[in-house]
């Protein structure tokens, strides 16, 4: 089962590699203001002066869920810029927003990794996220930068995070 899962996890990384698309431009203002797992609202307009790393992720997404971990990680460091992650409850098969919730509770390792929710997906429609994960990059001034899709390793967000200078 094992074997089938890292063949499956190779594959579908093959492909997404494969179809990752690096995307810049896109709406001028990425402003956004969404709820956090807790009920609180976070604006984007609260960065300002910071450049903001975000990852749009869903809880079925195999990659995804393989690279929790990690982003948590970056999230704890202390870097320059910030680290979001965004999922969109009701929208593209995601579990509705209690059942996320309630599901991300029982997630390990994953304590310091901000978990902002779209519910409905319009950030994700205005951003054209076509697949999970994908990773937006917001500059000082909160313009959206760049979008890709596809997974990326911490030193690779961090090298892309440097180019936003």
């Amino acid at each position: 089962m094992l074997k089938k899962l890292l063949v499956l996890l190779a594959v579908v990384t093959v492909l997404g590699a494969c179809s990752s698309e690096t995307k810049s431009g896109g709406p001028k203002d990425a402003l956004f203001q969404l709820e956090d797992l807790d009920g609180n609202t976070v604006n984007l307009a609260d960065y300002e002066g910071k450049n903001v790393y975000v990852k749009f992720w869903a809880s079925w997404c195999p990659i995804c869920l393989a690279g929790l971990e990690e982003v948590n990680a970056l999230a704890a460091e202390d870097t320059d810029f910030e680290v979001l992650t965004i999922v969109a409850p009701g929208y593209n098969n995601e579990k509705k927003k209690d059942a996320f919730v309630k599901w991300y509770k029982g997630v390990d390792d994953v304590q310091d990794l901000p978990v902002l929710m779209d519910e409905g997906g319009n950030l994700v429609k205005e951003f054209e996220v076509r697949g999970y994960p994908t990773s937006a990059f917001i500059n000082k001034k909160g313009e959206l930068v760049k979008t890709q899709a596809g997974q990326l390793s911490n030193d690779q967000i961090k090298e892309m995070m440097d180019q936003l200078k």
